[in-house]
């Protein structure tokens, strides 16, 4: 039996993020994850990326304050190893090698820019950490700020994954002008979602599910605000449920809401407040579907996705 104690960091296009676990490594193979510390910072480093193709320079300095931060605490914490993935708005953007250079200065390793198919198979690892695999085969969703993966899978591992660009940043910039939204702007939203989602549902078979997870902050601030919870409190978000009807209902209310009156709800973190909606047109797209196609008519949340998965495999030769 082994024991290491790793970082996992995220950099998506809304948010990054950074886990630190103690791993153990049994005599099997097998591993387990002990958290130590979680944390999300707001960077938004996806702002304007589909329209211009760059990053934008106060984008890049938000992330890099971020991961100063960061990385002094994983020196504090005498982390062993240490993973960083960055994923839609760097794949996209054409200046993505000034990113490269301010994490490499800054955390001393080199941050990659995996696939979106690598990024939906690491998002399975950690979201089913904690269910029954007898529950599987599973679906897993995870709705970023610039891109959505599909993945399928089960205990004996994954089946057929695909990412494809849209996510509730992207969504929220092209379509979502109004405040409150309006009607026809929600409509667009559908449309376009649906229109981009439709190249996921043709490569991931997701009539073979039994069970569909979904992970990542539209996920959970959805699970948060259909409890009325008094703060977020992530365990009342894992392992929660949401049925298809509440996912319209709770995408209802935030869509028909102002930035102010969005901002005032505890659980939705103020760097959500202003894409929350656009997540959830995106999740209630998916959840049309699945009722529809895979007759699955409930969502269970997980707080465990990426991050996990980036630590896992820090254990894996």
């Amino acid at each position: 039996m082994k024991h290491s104690r790793v970082a996992a960091i995220d950099c998506g296009t809304n948010s990054i993020r950074l886990l630190i676990a103690d791993v153990t490594v049994r005599d099997d193979g097998s591993s387990s994850l002990r958290d130590v510390h979680r944390e999300m910072r707001i960077v938004r480093l996806g702002q304007g990326v589909d329209a211009t193709g760059r990053l934008a320079p106060e984008a890049l300095d938000r992330t890099r304050a971020a991961l100063v931060d960061y990385t002094a605490l994983l020196r504090r914490k005498g982390v062993e190893a240490v993973r960083m993935v960055a994923t839609s708005a760097t794949r996209d953007a054409a200046n993505r090698d000034d990113f490269f250079a301010m994490t490499r200065e800054v955390l001393g390793v080199e941050a990659e820019v995996i696939t979106g198919d690598e990024e939906a198979r690491l998002s399975f690892t950690g979201a089913v950490g904690d269910c029954d695999p007898a529950d599987g085969p599973f679906l897993v969703v995870d709705i970023g700020g610039g891109s959505t993966e599909l993945v399928l899978g089960s205990e004996d591992g994954v089946e057929a994954a695909k990412s494809v660009d849209i996510g509730c940043v992207r969504i929220t910039e092209r379509c979502l002008r109004s405040d409150p939204p309006t009607a026809s702007e929600i409509e667009e939203a559908a449309k376009v979602a649906a229109s981009v989602l439709a190249d996921a549902f043709d490569a991931v078979p997701v009539a073979k599910a039994r069970t569909w997870i979904g992970v990542a902050g539209t996920v959970t601030t959805l699970s948060a605000v259909a409890q009325d919870l008094p703060e977020y409190d992530v365990l009342s978000t894992h392992l929660s449920t949401l049925t298809v009807d509440q996912i319209h209902s709770v995408g209802d209310r935030l869509l028909a809401m102002s930035h102010d009156e969005r901002a005032a709800v505890p659980t939705i973190h103020p760097g959500r407040v202003d894409v929350i909606g656009g997540g959830a047109i995106i999740l209630r797209v998916l959840a049309d579907h699945l009722a529809e196609h895979a007759g699955i008519t409930q969502l269970t949340v997980s707080e465990k996705d990426i991050l996990d998965g980036i630590a896992l495999s820090l254990t894996t030769p």
